[in-house]
């Protein structure tokens, strides 16, 4: 029995062609047709051929690996965001290793020293809720190999890509005063994240605009979750709100639902929206008004610009941002129809 392992060369004498071609083959370039790309990955499957990847690195020094770490894979925006991080990434042949900081800072270093160790080609970031500072990603820095953050951004000097949150809650606000809201109450997260931090900044350029006072009151800070509207339902009450903008959907519906068992009507007695356009917000009554987060899209968007940085397409550079447009969902928890 022949216990040689399969190599390229094999593959190409089987199928008459270079061995350059099975090697962009089996790497998915775009320069193999398709059709010789399924060919040349069923002979490698029947010939029990066996990417070694380590020996690949060594050769290039890469390791086609890229990291990504993320606060906490507990909604539909980060499950998205993945969700095209991997189309991507998968079409061009790399592997990912992915990460969640659980909102902590320190677990966040810890994560990174793990990406560093295992020579991941490049990294994509989304902060932790307890980041205020980037100084653990400077051994990334020295070494030159690229990252790229992604919604939850450094104000530092840094590559992202994110949407403008300021914009997103200007436009929310400006649709509950259009619809006669006077008293708007803004639940969001820690300002420390700057995703809240902008959106509040949104919901104050509104009432200026307006002519409206704001009372601090009018901002809560939550933890976004599912029991917000139990927790905050009395504050919401005591100011005579007479809308609420949640910076997140959950924290939208829970609010719903705590209100619905005090016998308040929504739209009639109170405006409510949300944030994300999270499949909740679809299937909630009276439907949530909301705005879409593109996370698939930012995904696709984030690996697309570090691969090519990596086969040398296009550079990442410090300080680029690019912003992706949200779109305002406008449903029936927001609108009064007399």
């Amino acid at each position: 029995m022949d216990s040689r392992e399969t190599t390229i060369y094999d593959i190409a004498k089987r199928l008459n062609i270079a061995p350059s071609t099975v090697s962009r083959g089996l790497k998915g370039h775009h320069t193999v047709s398709l059709k010789t790309q399924k060919k040349i990955a069923e002979t490698a499957r029947e010939m029990g051929y066996q990417l070694n990847a380590f020996a690949a690195g060594l050769r290039t020094r890469r390791t086609n690996t890229i990291g990504v770490i993320i606060p906490r894979l507990n909604s539909n925006f980060v499950s998205n965001v993945l969700a095209g991080i991997e189309k991507v990434t998968n079409h061009h042949g790399f592997n990912l290793i992915i990460t969640q900081s659980l909102e902590s800072r320190e677990k966040e270093i810890r994560n990174v020293e793990t990406m560093f160790a295992n020579r991941v080609d490049g990294l994509l970031m989304s902060l932790s809720g307890d980041t205020k500072s980037i100084d653990h990603i400077e051994p990334f820095f020295k070494k030159h190999i690229p990252v790229l953050f992604f919604d939850r951004v450094p104000t530092s000097s840094t590559a992202c890509v994110c949407i403008d949150n300021e914009k997103a809650g200007y436009q929310i606000t400006q649709h509950l005063i259009a619809h006669r809201a006077k008293r708007i109450v803004h639940i969001g997260g820690t300002h420390d994240i700057n995703v809240y931090a902008d959106r509040f900044k949104g919901f104050l350029r509104a009432h200026k605009e307006n002519g409206l006072q704001v009372d601090e009151k009018q901002l809560i800070v939550s933890n976004l979750d599912e029991n917000t509207g139990d927790r905050e339902v009395r504050k919401i009450l005591e100011w005579k709100a007479d809308a609420i903008f949640a910076a997140n959907d959950i924290a939208a519906v829970s609010c719903m639902n705590a209100l619905k068992k005090l016998n308040l009507k929504i739209p009639e007695d109170i405006l409510v929206a949300g944030f994300n356009n999270d499949i909740i917000s679809r299937n909630v009554t009276p439907s949530l008004s909301t705005m879409h987060y593109p996370g698939i899209e930012m995904g696709e968007l984030a690996a697309q610009k570090m691969i090519d940085h990596l086969l040398n397409k296009a550079a990442i550079e410090a300080g680029s941002i690019t912003v992706l447009e949200p779109t305002l969902m406008i449903r029936e928890s927001s609108v009064k129809l007399s």
